[in-house]
């Protein structure tokens, strides 16, 4: 597994001390409202994005529901589940969408935002794939970032991201006094 802590060398880890976030929440309880408020006030103090924000899509006669990433760069939606039909079973993230989101959001690094904003630490990135590489790319531009952990993948997201990051309720007046430290 891909991990964070083993990257950077020992002069440079101070000064990326806690450039990660993870917003830990109850499996299945994510907390997309505190997304939305990060978001929302970061565009209010003109802060330049880059990321994700999800958006439930619920479809079709069963109701479903899928999961649209918005691209905070470029305003473009990305849906992540596969329609494998009614019947079908188990995971129907759609790997390659997620692969392709990830490489928007990583061209839009070059804009030198002032925080990188990631819906999920799911799954896939508890097996060291989907975003990691992408928050490893943020962390060696200095830029920080965000996201979304479930407690299901908390163990995962510590062996990751390690030294590097920090901790947070899904409660913006922490979150708040976390983002206050970014311009």
């Amino acid at each position: 597994m891909f991990a964070l802590h083993s990257a950077p060398a020992p002069d440079s880890a101070r000064q990326l001390e806690s450039s990660l976030a993870a917003i830990v929440y109850a499996d299945e309880e994510y907390p997309d409202e505190i997304f939305k408020w990060i978001v929302k006030e970061c565009r209010s103090r003109r802060l330049v994005l880059s990321g994700v924000l999800q958006h439930p899509a619920c479809e079709g006669a069963d109701k479903r529901c899928d999961v649209l990433l918005e691209d905070l760069a470029s305003g473009h939606r990305t849906l992540l589940f596969e329609d494998r039909g009614a019947g079908a079973r188990g995971c129907r993230l759609d790997v390659a969408a997620l692969v392709d989101a990830s490489m928007k959001v990583e061209s839009s690094l070059d804009r030198d935002p002032a925080l990188l904003v990631l819906n999920k630490f799911g799954k896939v990135e508890a097996d060291g794939g989907g975003m990691c590489g992408l928050m490893a790319k943020a962390l060696e531009r200095g830029i920080p970032a965000i996201i979304g952990v479930p407690s299901r993948n908390l163990n995962a997201w510590r062996e990751f991201a390690g030294e590097f990051s920090t901790e947070l309720a899904d409660n913006a007046d922490q979150v708040g006094k976390w983002l206050a430290k970014f311009r």
